[in-house]
């Protein structure tokens, strides 16, 4: 595991603390950061000031996001509105989409081709709006507590992940506004700590502050209050298969984002409020790869049905000798769990110092890099391509 702690400051863009970070797509493509108090920022690739806003209202400026389909449109949430900006044009909003967000807006996404925009908020709704004019066309209601974080499914256009402070992650099936399925963290991670209570370890419960999915379309990143991210892996007919988790900070987990500009689309930065940055490579965790040798994977999949009387009778003796195994040496198997978490640890840790806000994965003048905003004023950017 490779450990540095040097960046490259971005200053003189915000007054204060920055909130959120968005990129535009392309080899020149802006980097938009927005902060509290309404202040929006621009910024080349280099990290030079282009241009600096205020929004009316002055709300925070909670979420960032470049369309795919126009790199020069620029969503921005902040109260209960959406903001649409063209970058070369910034007098005032092209669009502004107000009383979008039923309270406040927490997170915005948008789906691949431009055509909409999903948004997280306050009150647990999810909102999606037709893109051009941001007409509400789909109100989805199943959060209990805030909805955090929104992140549309790729290659599935009608397929939405939300995730919320109930704990909660849940697929929607766009065409009827209903879930496809449910998992709720704290069910898990108390499965989960039933087996390993460690002497002195925290138990936060796993409220869930971001949600990622790969470029694939097939894995889910959680990162969660619990110090973890939660993996799901999603199967044919939208299924559920397969979930577990990667044990990535100290303290809450508020950012996971997998990357697309290296060798597999499992690679994944995550930051906490620990102050830590780190760089993953799940290709070989027992979620994304069940069928390799990498230790224990949880099956979620109810469906499995038991095989004829062999498979039954081998089953008891499987259960059999499992247990006689858990009774031989429950210690040696914490230990063996030790060291396969110590070997699939991040290949990068970078000790940032300030917890953590957001993380923007770049490809900034052909370098991948991460961006880093933090309780500070000022962006912090990580070079990640000696990998």
């Amino acid at each position: 595991m490779l450990a540095f702690g040097m960046g490259s400051l971005w200053s003189e863009g915000h007054s204060s603390s920055i909130l959120c970070v968005g990129g535009s797509p392309g080899p020149e493509g802006l980097i938009a950061s927005g902060a509290e108090g309404g202040e929006v920022t621009l910024w080349t690739q280099e990290g030079a000031v282009v241009r600096r806003l205020v929004l009316p209202g002055q709300d925070d400026v909670t979420s960032a996001a470049f369309s795919p389909a126009g790199a020069a449109h620029l969503y921005l949430s902040h109260g209960d509105t959406v903001s649409v900006f063209d970058t070369r044009n910034l007098k005032g909003p092209a669009e502004e989409f107000q009383g979008a967000g039923e309270e406040e807006i927490n997170a915005l996404a948008l789906n691949e081709t431009g055509s909409a925009v999903a948004l997280a908020d306050d009150s647990g709704a999810v909102r999606i709006l037709e893109i051009p004019g941001g007409k509400v066309c789909r109100t989805l209601r199943r959060h209990t507590n805030i909805c955090s974080s929104v992140a549309f499914r790729p290659h599935r256009p009608n397929n939405l992940v939300s995730v919320g402070l109930d704990m909660q992650v849940i697929l929607w099936g766009l065409q009827k506004t209903r879930p496809l399925w449910t998992l709720n963290l704290q069910d898990v991670a108390e499965e989960e700590d039933d087996h390993q209570q460690r002497p002195g370890q925290l138990f936060n419960p796993p409220l869930a502050h971001c949600v990622s999915v790969s470029s694939c379309g097939n894995v889910v990143g959680c990162g969660a209050e619990d110090g973890r991210v939660h993996l799901m892996r999603i199967g044919g007919g939208s299924k559920l298969e397969q979930q577990g988790a990667v044990k990535a900070h100290t303290q809450g987990a508020s950012q996971a984002h997998f990357l697309s500009a290296f060798s597999h689309p499992y690679w994944m930065v995550t930051g906490g409020n620990d102050g830590h940055v780190a760089l993953w490579d799940l290709s070989k965790h027992p979620v994304v790869a069940p069928e390799g040798k990498t230790g224990k994977s949880q099956a979620t999949a109810p469906q499995r049905r038991k095989g004829k009387s062999g498979g039954k009778r081998r089953e008891q003796a499987q259960e059999k000798s499992k247990a006689e195994r858990e009774e031989a040496g429950e210690d040696d198997e914490a230990a063996a769990k030790e060291q396969e978490e110590e070997k699939s640890g991040p290949k990068l840790s970078i000790s940032h110092g300030e917890k953590v806000n957001w993380l923007y994965p770049a490809v900034l003048k052909g370098e991948v890099s991460v961006i880093v905003a933090d309780q500070s004023p000022n962006l912090t950017v990580y070079p990640l391509s000696q990998l």
